[in-house]
C-alpha cells in the first residue's frame, strides 16, 4: 500500500469531519385542528354526551364516527403533504376510545401516531389532547393544568395540555393546547373566564421559564378570543414578530390584514385558533426556529363551502343545525413549520 504524507492525510481529515459533524437542517410540521364534536356513539353516564348517540337528537352512529374520523384523517394529511404532521393538537375529542380509532383505524395508522389524553372536567366531556409521530417527537412529560374559576357552581372548563418532548435533531419543544371557554351566553358575560384561563397559561409559561434555560414553548389552540381582546393584549401581553421588546409573540396577528380567519359566524371571521410562540422561537441564532416566522391557516376548497345565507365561503361542518351534513369541522385547521438548523462541531 503506497503511503500517503501526513500533511495530505491532515488535509483531508480537516476536510472530512466537518463534512461529518455538520447535519441538514431539519423541518417539523405542526398543527392544531377544532375536530367539532369528536364523539363515539356510547352514552357515558357521567358526561351530558345524550344528544351524540343514536337516540340523541343527532342520531350519531357508528356510520357518522367513521365518517368523520377519515374526514380528520383526509386533513392531517393533506397539511402534512409528504410529510405528516410530527405533532397535531386537537380539541373537542370525547375519549381515548375516538383517538384510539383515529390513529389505528384511518389513513393515520401507517404513520404510527402516539396519544397524549387525560379526561377534562368539561361537562359535555369534550377535552384537549395530542398526537404525534413516534419516529419524529418524543415526549419525556405532559401535564394536564386545571382552570380554576373564583364563582362558586362556575361550569369546568377543559384543562390545558402541556408536552414536553424532543425531536430528532435532539431540540426540545414545550407544546402547549388550550380550548378556552367558549362565547355561549354572550361575549362580556364569559369574558372573565377566559381571562382566567389565559392567567393560568402565562403562570404555566412563567412555570417553565424559571425551570428551564430559553425554553422553546409554543401555545395552540381554540382560544374563543381573538388576537386584539384582552385576554392577549393585557394579560398575555402578545405582540407582533416585529415587535423587539415582546416576550410572547402570536403569529396569527399576521392573519388580521387578510380578511381570513378559522370560524365564521354570520358574514364575519374571527381568528379563534391561533399559535403563540415565545420570542426565541422567531430569535436569530436559536437552533429552534419558525420557518419564516409565519404560521397559516388551512382552508383548502374541500373544507369550504358556499355560504349561502351571508355571501361568500364557510368552512364545511358535520352538522348544520341538527341536520346532518357530512362534513369537516365549523373551524379550519392552523399549522406552522419549526425548523432545527443545522448543528456544527
Amino acid at each position: 500500500m503506497k503511503k500517503i504524507p501526513y500533511i495530505i492525510v491532515f488535509l483531508l481529515i480537516a476536510r472530512i469531519i466537518p463534512i461529518a459533524a455538520a447535519q441538514e437542517d431539519e423541518s417539523y410540521r405542526l398543527m392544531f385542528y377544532n375536530a367539532e364534536n369528536l364523539f363515539d356513539p356510547e352514552d357515558d353516564s357521567l358526561k351530558r354526551d345524550e344528544e351524540f348517540t343514536p337516540e340523541g337528537a343527532r342520531h350519531w352512529n357508528k356510520y357518522k364516527m367513521y365518517d368523520k374520523l377519515n374526514n380528520i384523517a383526509k386533513v392531517v394529511l393533506a397539511i402534512g403533504q409528504w410529510e405528516p404532521p410530527a405533532i397535531v393538537g386537537l380539541c373537542e375529542v370525547e375519549n381515548r376510545n375516538v383517538l384510539n380509532k383515529l390513529v389505528y383505524q384511518t389513513a393515520l395508522k401507517k404513520y404510527k401516531y402516539g396519544i397524549i389524553h387525560e379526561e377534562s372536567p368539561d361537562n359535555r366531556g369534550i377535552d384537549v389532547a395530542l398526537i404525534y409521530r413516534k419516529d419524529l417527537f418524543k415526549p419525556f412529560s405532559y401535564q394536564y393544568h386545571q382552570v380554576k374559576f373564583e364563582e362558586k357552581n362556575s361550569r369546568p372548563t377543559r384543562d390545558i395540555l402541556v408536552a414536553g418532548g424532543t425531536f430528532p435533531s435532539g431540540d426540545t419543544l414545550f407544546y402547549i393546547v388550550n380550548h378556552w371557554p367558549s362565547r355561549y351566553g354572550g361575549m362580556l358575560v364569559t369574558r372573565p373566564k377566559r381571562a382566567k384561563a389565559a392567567e393560568t397559561l402565562l403562570s404555566i409559561v412563567d412555570s417553565l421559564q424559571s425551570a428551564f434555560a430559553n425554553p422553546n414553548i409554543l401555545m395552540t389552540g381554540d382560544f374563543n378570543d381573538g388576537p386584539d381582546d384582552e385576554s392577549f393584549k393585557e394579560i398575555l401581553q402578545t405582540a407582533t414578530t416585529e415587535n423587539k421588546e415582546a416576550r410572547l409573540i402570536n403569529l396569527a396577528e399576521a392573519w388580521k390584514s387578510t380578511g381570513k380567519g378559522t370560524l365564521k359566524h354570520k358574514q364575519g371571521w374571527n381568528i379563534f385558533d391561533q399559535f403563540i410562540i415565545t420570542k426565541n422561537l422567531i430569535t436569530e441564532g436559536n437552533q429552534l426556529q419558525i420557518k419564516n416566522k409565519e404560521a397559516h391557516i388551512f382552508n383548502a376548497d374541500f373544507l369550504t363551502e358556499k355560504d349561502e345565507n351571508f355571501q361568500g365561503e364557510k368552512p364545511y361542518r358535520t352538522y348544520v343545525g341538527f341536520k346532518y351534513h357530512g362534513g369537516f369541522s365549523d373551524h379550519y385547521p392552523v399549522w406552522l413549520d419549526v425548523v432545527a438548523h443545522k448543528k456544527t462541531n
